[in-house]
């Protein structure tokens, strides 16, 4: 019992010996650079219980030491080097350096402390494996944002300091364990910290090259930096000029080396201007450019799975630019056939019936009142201009294959006076020609007057035959089937002729008039129908169209917008069909639209789950940028630059992708339909490209995201 009592108190002796020793060395040499208090930590385990790794440590460091940390697995080492490092903030007491207390620094502030004040040399080297041995160096002045020839020649320097000059092109895998450990400790040192952190920096060599990372770091720490070593190894131990040895989260032990040959600290040779200006620190951070520069190595690196990756983005880009083409051309090509048969400065008010496939005429004093309400409405919209006699004109239209009033053309082709079946046409509708059919519409012949003529559609040269229709004598039969349209004076056979119109005219042209021209329209002057009309229905005709002859397109516009809120009125034929066909084109270019963005959601989906793969795989590298004083904004801004990157590449990919399948189509329309409607505006790359940058950086945001809020320690011990 006297033994163990005499053999305690002598431990006692010695540790309070190694304690003065210690004390006696830090007042020797220069100024403390971290100082411990008090310091604490516990793990959590589980809802009510706390592991505590670390218990009330107390002690510092000063500059030119290099002290080595040693004790059992499981001890507290690594701990402790996470919480000295700034890789842990979860502690109480206080830990100072430089000055500072990390326990009461913002995250963005510990960022700094490791980009800036701490250098990491980790046991496993933690090198980026597609990044060469010069970027590996520069990636802490990357995230600096120091200009490209500062970096190289700054991280040439620190290579040639450890001696790999000649293997700044190499990439990790191409070098040997000790190389790959000088490499770490260039890039450790290449910021100019005041501390570097060695976690069991010779665990993975053997003793020869073991030696060789220690002089180097015994260098380190002779040119006046502090160099703390985790270790399990005595040897290490040996040749450090401190050793700590820690157990159970407890110092046992803090002995001073007296065999380490100390040097006089070499003064930092970092001007103070790099880092600081006027006392404060320089914000220097991670730039935009800078993340994509970087970014473009990433993914070089995968390469083949990225390229994969934008063709697939691409093939949807692709996609919604032919659609693009397509609708624009469909409408183009049907806004640009009816304006070559119409003429923008004339108005046409049709009368509405209520009736289907029937209609209705004006009444002289319905056409006075409209034709006033509409220069009323010029007159509030600012428009000089007025309707009066001189600019309006009437036109009589109908469907003649139902309703009240059908047409029949009959032809004597034998010139016996016997017409026979094949001699009959049913005429489709019968027109009176309005004033902007002109010469530019004629296929043959010339223009019908209101003295002589009428004017057909090209469908009736089938019936004809081989023999030019123009100048052929024949008779339109117009046939009233409401015998309210006349007043006929009894119901026998000769009220029946009464209802009948005899038109005897010549054909004196074919006129093409765009979509009526596939049906057989008869064309005929209105003054020349009104008089066939009054002559054989004994009474005046009355128009059911009016045409209004503007001053410009602009006063056209003002006054089809008002007849559009009307119900009673419409507008053209044509105009009537080309808004059906529009409406219609639209309905299928926003349906092919949906069906391309439903191509480039799927698109989306695949490019956050590639980079959300990527984050996974790259976990360990997210922990090596974070331990060199990446922020979190950093980390986001390099992972969306790489979903920008994807989506410029899926853009232009998806350019010449949809160049190529719109050449293909064309060629293909035009060789088995006779004409492609296609048409290429200006700004569809831009739409393209940005529609690709949009939904590749929207993809991108949860990957990134997640990849910014990814722990550190637990990142570092990922394989």
């Amino acid at each position: 019992m006297s033994n163990k009592k005499n053999k305690s108190k002598e431990n006692l002796v010695h540790s309070e010996q190694e304690k003065d020793n210690a004390k006696k060395y830090q007042n020797e040499n220069s100024q403390v650079v971290l100082e411990l208090k008090h310091i604490n930590k516990k793990y959590k385990i589980n809802n009510k219980e706390y592991f505590q790794a670390l218990h009330d440590i107390n002690i510092s460091f000063k500059n030119g030491e290099l002290v080595s940390i040693v004790g059992e697995s499981g001890s507290g080492k690594s701990t402790l080097m996470n919480l000295i490092g700034g890789l842990d903030s979860d502690f109480t007491g206080k830990i100072i350096a430089s000055g500072k207390s990390l326990g009461e620094l913002t995250d963005k502030q510990l960022d700094s402390y490791r980009k800036d004040k701490v250098g990491f040399v980790f046991q496993s080297f933690n090198l980026i494996s597609h990044l060469s041995i010069l970027d590996n160096v520069t990636l802490a002045l990357t995230l600096s944002n120091v200009s490209e020839k500062e970096k190289v020649e700054r991280a040439t320097n620190m290579l040639k300091m450890v001696g790999l000059e000649s293997q700044l092109k190499k990439k990790p895998t191409q070098l040997s364990g000790v190389q790959k450990q000088r490499v770490a400790i260039a890039r450790a040192l290449i910021n100019n910290p005041e501390i570097i952190i060695a976690d069991e920096p010779t665990g993975a060599l053997d003793t020869t090259t073991s030696m060789q990372i220690l002089k180097i770091l015994k260098e380190i720490a002779d040119s006046g930096k502090l160099v703390i070593m985790v270790t399990h190894s005595e040897k290490v131990a040996s040749v450090s000029s401190r050793v700590v040895e820690i157990s159970d989260g407890k110092i046992i032990s803090d002995k001073v080396n007296e065999n380490y040959k100390k040097l006089k600290p070499k003064e930092n040779k970092v001007k103070k201007n790099e880092k600081e200006k006027n006392g404060n620190p320089i914000k220097q951070n991670l730039s935009y450019w800078s993340a994509i520069r970087l970014s473009f190595h990433n993914m070089w690196a995968s390469k083949t799975k990225n390229l994969l990756m934008s063709f697939g983005v691409a093939i949807g880009i692709g996609s919604l630019i032919l659609m693009l083409c397509f609708s624009s051309g469909i409408t183009d090509y049907i806004s640009a056939t009816m304006k070559s048969y119409s003429d923008p400065t004339i108005v046409t008010i049709s009368k509405k019936s209520e009736e289907m496939m029937s209609f209705s005429t004006f009444s002289e004093e319905e056409i006075d009142t409209l034709t006033q309400e509409i220069n009323s409405y010029l007159a509030d919209n600012n428009v000089n201009y007025t309707i009066t006699e001189d600019n309006i004109s009437y036109g009589f239209n109908v469907v003649t294959m139902f309703g009240k009033l059908s047409a029949t053309l009959k032809y004597d082709k034998n010139g016996d006076g016997k017409i026979g079946e094949d001699e009959q046409l049913s005429i489709y509708y019968l027109y009176t020609t309005p004033p902007y059919y002109t010469e530019q519409n004629l296929v043959e012949g010339e223009m019908s007057t209101s003295e002589n003529g009428i004017m057909l559609t090209p469908a009736v040269y089938k019936f004809f035959g081989e023999e030019s229709p123009i100048g052929k004598k024949v008779e339109i039969s117009v046939f009233y089937n409401d015998t309210q349209l006349v007043t006929p004076d009894s119901e026998d056979a000769q009220t029946s002729a009464k209802t009948t119109i005899p038109i005897d005219q010549e054909i004196t042209a074919i006129v093409d008039t765009s979509v009526m021209s596939g049906f057989p329209v008869v064309y005929i002057d209105y003054d020349l129908f009104a008089s066939y009309y009054e002559q054989f229905a004994e009474t005046p005709l009355s128009p059911n169209s009016i045409y209004v002859q503007t001053d410009s397109k602009a006063t056209s516009d003002i006054i089809n917008r008002y007849l559009s809120t009307r119900e009673d009125v419409s507008g053209s034929i044509e105009e009537s069909l080309a808004n059906m066909f529009t409406e219609m084109t639209n309905i299928i270019g926003t349906s092919l639209t949906v069906i391309s963005m439903i191509s480039l959601l799927v698109s989306a989906i695949m490019i956050l789950v590639v980079m959300y793969m990527s984050v996974t795989e790259r976990t360990k590298e997210i922990g090596v940028l974070k331990s060199i004083g990446a922020r979190k904004k950093d980390i986001k801004r390099i992972f969306s630059s790489e979903s920008f990157l994807v989506g410029l590449l899926s853009g232009i990919s998806g350019l010449v992708f949809a160049g190529i399948l719109i050449l293909i189509v064309y060629i293909c329309l035009t060789t088995f339909v006779g004409f492609a409607p296609l048409s290429f505006k200006w700004y569809y790359p831009f739409i393209a490209l940005g529609v690709s940058i949009v939904i590749s950086i929207l993809s991108g945001l949860y990957p990134a995201s997640k990849a910014a809020k990814l722990d550190t320690i637990e990142s570092l011990r990922r394989e």
